[in-house]
């Protein structure tokens, strides 16, 4: 199979090919359709994230078909469209699995960087923590594996909030933005200066207001989500919240916070992070989703093109989400 693998951090994904993976006992085997580039791809590729397993095939927002399956897989047969989220398996037996919590489960691993992703026309994934999804499923919704997930959990993290404000308009942003709206939620969209395609993605979607997020809240936010990976935008979130408010920080990975007056926390505001996802979460976007309907903006690349993807991504030139078409 063609394959794009990272070989160290810091350097470029190199082209390959490769035999098609085996299926362990509890495995699929997927022929990938498409896989989203998250910005997570970005961290691992860069370095960011310590200890990925090399040489790595990334790619964790996988949507494909079942070419086969382990031994001891009931749940899926070939010809099943399914999606492969970040989260790729657990140890089911912690405190943290026991009790809805496995997305801080010790052991987990995660697809594209401990267990090899979606940068591949195959990729093999443990069947318990793959999604079902319907044969009707747009490659455009691959985003929504983890941009989505990760974005819907941060949604529900902030509580009932009425008015929620969205830091940074990228691949999860511009989806979760959708849901909030569907839920009677009012969204204000932040973004960096100068960003107008972005801000008028955002105002496209529904955000009552899209702007500078160096710039104050029009009005003050009941919560707000930090999905940009920059840790200077939680002083500014908190300065925007009302008394009560939450500020989730939604990313993975993000650059220092800086020191902040007490009084900017104070009247019980909450600082607070999102971690990973579960499947539950995964199973309650997808019913979602068609309810919105979510509109997904995505730009397509080619399998070989998986490194001019992550340079604009990186560079802040991806309006939405990006994406590797790989089926023929």
């Amino acid at each position: 199979m063609r394959a794009m693998v990272l070989e160290a951090p810091g350097r470029p994904l190199r082209s390959m090919e490769l035999p098609v993976p085996q299926p362990g006992p509890t495995e699929i085997l997927i022929r990938v359709d498409v896989c989203a580039v998250c910005r997570t791809d970005l961290h691992v590729a860069d370095g960011e994230l310590p200890s990925p397993k090399l040489p790595l095939i990334l790619g964790h927002e996988i949507v494909g078909t079942v070419a086969g399956a382990g031994k001891r897989v009931r749940r899926f047969k070939a010809g099943d469209r399914v999606g492969v989220p970040w989260l790729g398996r657990t140890c089911g037996v912690c405190p943290y699995c026991l009790t809805g919590r496995e997305n801080l489960c010790d052991k987990a691993a995660f697809t594209g960087y401990q267990i090899d992703g979606g940068y591949a026309e195959y990729a093999a994934a443990d069947a318990r923590y793959c999604l079902p999804l319907p044969r009707e499923f747009p490659d455009a919704w691959a985003p929504l594996l983890c941009a989505g997930v990760i974005g819907y959990r941060a949604l529900k993290a902030a509580g009932d909030a009425k008015r929620v404000g969205l830091y940074g308009f990228g691949a999860a942003a511009h989806i979760i933005a959708q849901v909030a709206r569907h839920q009677g939620r009012r969204v204000y969209a932040f973004v960096r200066a100068g960003d107008d395609e972005s801000r008028d993605l955002a105002l496209d979607l529904g955000a009552v207001w899209a702007g500078d997020s160096a710039l104050p809240s029009p009005e003050e936010l009941d919560a707000a989500i930090i999905f940009a990976p920059v840790g200077s935008l939680v002083p500014l979130a908190l300065r925007a919240v009302a008394k009560g408010g939450t500020v989730v920080c939604a990313g993975i990975h993000m650059s220092d916070i800086p020191a902040f007056p007490y009084s900017i926390l104070w009247g019980e505001r909450c600082v607070k992070s999102v971690a990973n996802l579960t499947r539950r979460d995964g199973e309650e976007l997808m019913k979602i989703a068609p309810q919105v309907p979510v509109r997904a903006r995505v730009q397509f690349f080619k399998l070989e093109e998986a490194n001019e993807a992550l340079s604009r991504l990186r560079s802040g030139k991806i309006e939405g989400a990006a994406a590797l078409r790989i089926k023929g």
